[in-house]
């Protein structure tokens, strides 16, 4: 899906005082960094993203599929492990937790079963995400570490840290304790990143 970002330049620059454009394509890049920062810190993503995730019938236990590599909110297709891609319409399935988001298994009525056939994949098409869009405590901290970044643009606050997905990324030292407040609020999420 196409990326959001928590805050936009216009509320960082207003945040920092800054009325120039001199340098908006770096306050961009932060915005960026500092997203990620709050992303991985926490092993979630705080928008939604329309995507299929891919199952094996492994991942299931009994009439329940677990969630593991990602936050659940809504799911628009589900297609069970066979040839023919069966839907498995909304009537014969629950998402867990019933009252709460984000949803971490799907779980069969009685009448329906996961098929086990290796060669195929369950398929889960909806949105991803912890929540729809950024809380406004999130937005906040992304505003106040992009702030950070740039006011620490040229001092040496970085700890080098490698993420196998992106590769080597700078991290701060001290994270503002305003931030790191914020982001403490929600848990981390376990299971396979």
């Amino acid at each position: 899906g196409e990326d959001m970002a928590y805050t936009t330049l216009t509320e960082v620059k207003s945040y920092l005082g800054i009325g120039t454009t001199t340098d908006d394509t770096l306050l961009a890049a932060l915005i960026v960094r500092a997203q990620k920062i709050i992303d991985i810190d926490r092993n979630r993503t705080f928008e939604s993203r329309t995507e299929t995730h891919y199952f094996r019938y492994k991942d299931t236990h009994g009439d329940t599929l677990y969630i593991m590599d990602d936050d659940l909110l809504t799911v628009t297709t589900l297609t069970n492990g066979d040839a023919a891609g069966s839907v498995i319409t909304s009537g014969y399935y629950w998402l867990l937790p019933r009252n709460a988001s984000p949803k971490y298994a799907i779980q069969l009525k009685s009448s329906k079963y996961w098929q086990q056939d290796t060669d195929y994949e369950i398929g889960v098409a909806g949105t991803w995400g912890y929540t729809a869009a950024a809380p406004a405590d999130i937005a906040q901290a992304c505003v106040r570490l992009t702030a950070y970044l740039y006011r620490n643009k040229d001092s040496q606050v970085f700890d080098v840290t490698a993420t196998p997905e992106l590769g080597i990324m700078t991290i701060p030292k001290g994270m503002p304790v305003d931030v790191r407040l914020i982001l403490d609020r929600y848990p981390y999420r376990g299971g396979l990143a």
